[in-house]
């Protein structure tokens, strides 16, 4: 993974998806921006990246953090056009925002991939609130890392310290004591015995 600290470069867009307006770098600052490229026929994005890209958009609130999905095409160009992508963000339910990347004239390679210097996809860049490239990488990252990535770069942009740790849950009463799909509660009752 490679962090810096330099300007992100604009993207170069021949068409959005799921957004009224199109979305710049200079329009979302203020906000930490994930920025997932993806392939329409990569398996890695299909089953890994594009579905943690819809859980960082689930958990963090849109005043702090902006999803952009990159359909960044180096193969097959034939295969992913714009009704194809049309179709696969209503079938894998892709709500966030997605950007066509432009086609580069001199070559395979796509002109906001080139710009960052992506070696394929999926590819995840971090920028943070002042629109400064901070992470770049090629591949896969577990959830919990991201997420620590991302609340760094919150925090940062708010600046403020990191957020203090949840507050321990209250105490179940027995008619609380349960276990349901997040957490189990110990029943107090049992515990006094």
């Amino acid at each position: 993974m490679t962090q810096t600290a330099s300007a992100a470069p604009a993207w170069q867009v021949a068409q959005w998806f799921n957004t009224a307006t199109p979305l710049t770098l200079d329009a979302l600052r203020g906000k930490v921006v994930v920025l997932t490229a993806f392939q329409m026929l990569c398996p890695g994005c299909v089953a890994h990246s594009l579905p943690q890209a819809a859980r960082v958009a689930a958990l963090f609130p849109r005043e702090q953090v902006q999803v952009i999905g990159l359909h960044t095409v180096f193969e097959h160009h034939e295969a992913m056009t714009a009704t194809a992508l049309r179709a696969f963000l209503h079938e894998y339910r892709i709500a966030f925002p997605v950007a066509i990347d432009q086609p580069g004239s001199d070559g395979p390679i796509p002109l906001t991939m080139r710009a960052y210097g992506m070696r394929g996809t999926p590819t995840l860049i971090l920028i943070d609130g002042e629109g400064r490239l901070r992470q770049h990488l090629f591949g896969r990252i577990e959830d919990l890392e991201l997420g620590a990535r991302i609340a760094g770069l919150v925090a940062e942009a708010a600046a403020l310290p990191m957020p203090a740790a949840p507050t321990p849950p209250r105490s179940a009463t027995s008619d609380e004591a349960a276990c349901s799909d997040d957490q189990c509660a110990i029943d107090m009752d049992d515990d006094k015995r």
